[in-house]
C-alpha cells in the first residue's frame, strides 16, 4: 500500500532528528521509502509560542494495516526521544499518517485521512511536490487543489539545501 507521512520537528537538530526519522522508516522490515520532499521551514500552528519547525512528505510503500503503521511509526517516534507532550507542542519528531491510499478510516486511535492535513500548509505543500495527483477520499479533491485553497493555514518556506 502506497501511504503519505508528514515529518516534522523543532527540537534540537531539526535536520538531524529527520534525517534520523527517515532511516528508521527505510529500516523497518514492512516499509520502504518511495519519495521524499524537500524539506520546509513552517511556523507552528495550533500554540504559535515555539520554535519553527522544519516538515518534509514522505510517500512510501508498506504491507502493514493503518493500525500496525500507526504502532510502528509510534514506536520510531519514541525510540528517536519524543516524549507524551501539550498537544501541538514542540517535539523532536513528528510522524503522522496522512494518506493511506484511498482508505477512510475512523477509528479511536487513527483517523485517515488524517483530519486536519487539509487545512495545513506544512503538510499540503511539501506533499504537492511530491503526491499532488493524490485525492483525498474525503472532498474527492487532489492534493495541489487543497494545497491551493485560501483555508490552507501556516506559512511554509522551502528550505534549499546550498
Amino acid at each position: 500500500m502506497r501511504v503519505q507521512l508528514s515529518l516534522g520537528s523543532n527540537l534540537g537538530d531539526k535536520h538531524r532528528q529527520l534525517d534520523k526519522a527517515l532511516n528508521a522508516l527505510d529500516a523497518h522490515e514492512h516499509i520502504s521509502l518511495h519519495t521524499v520532499s524537500l524539506r520546509y521551514e513552517t511556523e507552528p500552528v495550533g500554540l504559535e509560542e515555539q520554535p519553527l519547525f522544519v516538515n518534509q512528505a514522505v510517500e512510501i510503500e508498506t504491507d502493514l494495516g493503518p493500525l500496525e503503521l500507526l504502532n510502528a511509526v509510534k514506536d520510531i517516534e519514541q525510540s528517536l526521544g519524543r516524549e507524551p507532550g501539550t498537544r501541538w507542542g514542540p517535539r523532536t519528531v513528528d510522524i503522522d499518517l496522512i494518506l493511506y491510499g484511498d482508505t477512510v478510516l475512523d477509528h479511536p486511535r487513527l483517523k485517515l485521512p488524517h483530519p486536519e492535513f487539509r487545512h495545513r500548509n506544512f503538510v499540503l505543500q511539501p506533499m504537492a511536490e511530491i503526491a499532488s495527483d493524490w485525492i483525498d477520499p474525503g472532498t474527492g479533491k487532489t492534493v495541489r487543489e487543497l494545497a491551493a485553497a485560501p483555508d490552507a493555514q501556516g506559512h511554509v518556506e522551502p528550505i534549499i539545501a546550498t
